[in-house]
């Protein structure tokens, strides 16, 4: 029988960098043929605007979580690559911001022609050095959820300390210390824009069943609970034509100022006029920046291609019309609107 194929899980809660690491892998000197499982949280879908044009082979899944209601899914196209004569030499999956990698890595003990060809061979988890204390000691979670942060940290095989150029040193010791105390068998990589060497990352076997046993007895446990916190939710906003720049940073900027302590993750692509690239904008919170094609995010708007422009929010207490409505706003023309 073949060597099982590698396959590594890729959690960390939102913002923390993930789609920028899988981007940096698809650009990676590695000679691998590699393909990724990408999974978002929100009714519209962005990240496949985020990641890179490539000769690797992409599938989505925006119609629910991975860790609950979109494991049949998974275990679908899973089963998929498996029956390609041109076999893959990995396999990653980009878990949502809000997934719990234990029942993500479930999957591929209890299905059993996963447990037979394909191995687990890390839970790699991307950490915001900048916000991810805020979100291990959430005080505002409800009753019976889990603290989706606190569960990627404590199942990660490797942890990615990504964005250490935006704190200090006491900072980051700060955090470092906090995932050593829910964590202290993960190496910790430091990173800055998810650059980290594939040496650390990809095909190490570091992943241990024996190890998640002693501390999650019912971790093969299908009917096992897991449950999210019902008050943070996703906005998505889907809108033809072209809006004017001004405008539309200036609404970003004044929501994220405003509102970014509730707003855990906004992302979008974005169409100005006057301009033939396509424009993203990351936040986290209140922090924000933009890119466009014309850098190497993604590619322009073809001749003739219909415009769209595509947001999320994710987080707490988000009003769904206003959002909408002020949004809509920000359009070069009331035509385009309609």
């Amino acid at each position: 029988m073949a060597e099982p194929i590698s396959v590594t899980v890729i959690t960390g809660f939102l913002g923390s960098g993930k789609t920028t690491f899988i981007n940096h892998i698809l650009t990676g000197n590695h000679g691998k043929k590699i393909a990724i499982i990408e999974n978002e949280f929100g009714e519209v879908g962005v990240d496949d605007g985020l990641v890179i044009e490539t000769k690797e082979e992409v599938f989505e899944m925006n119609n629910g979580c991975i860790c609950c209601t979109v494991r049949g899914d998974l275990i679908r196209i899973m089963h998929k690559l498996l029956k390609r004569k041109n076999r893959f030499d990995a396999i990653l999956i980009e878990t949502t911001g809000l997934a719990d990698p234990a029942p993500v890595a479930q999957t591929f003990f209890v299905d059993d022609e996963l447990k037979d060809r394909v191995r687990l061979d890390a839970i790699l988890t991307v950490v915001d050095a900048k916000h991810i204390l805020k979100h291990l000691d959430d005080t505002q979670i409800e009753e019976g959820a889990e603290n989706e942060a606190v569960e990627q940290v404590a199942f990660a095989d490797r942890i990615l300390l990504n964005k250490v150029d935006l704190v200090s040193e006491d900072e980051k010791q700060a955090v470092v210390r906090r995932i050593k105390s829910i964590n202290g068998a993960a190496e910790i990589i430091e990173t800055v824009q998810a650059r980290a060497d594939l040496d650390q990352v990809l095909g190490i076997r570091a992943f241990s069943l024996d190890r998640i046993l002693e501390e999650e007895p019912d971790f093969l446990d299908p009917d096992a609970e897991h449950t999210h916190s019902s008050d943070v939710t996703s906005v998505g906003i889907e809108a033809e034509g072209n809006l004017d720049f001004s405008k539309a940073q200036r609404w970003l900027s004044t929501l994220l100022r405003e509102k970014g302590e509730d707003i855990f993750r906004s992302k979008g692509i974005l169409c100005f006029a006057g301009s033939d690239d396509k424009h993203v904008f990351q936040g986290v919170h209140m922090l924000m920046s933009f890119s466009s094609s014309a850098e190497g995010a993604g590619r322009p708007w073809a001749p003739g291609e219909t415009r769209v422009n595509r947001l999320v929010f994710i987080g707490r207490h988000l009003d769904r019309a206003a959002l909408n409505d002020s949004f809509r706003s920000c359009l070069a023309s009331s035509a385009a609107a309609a």
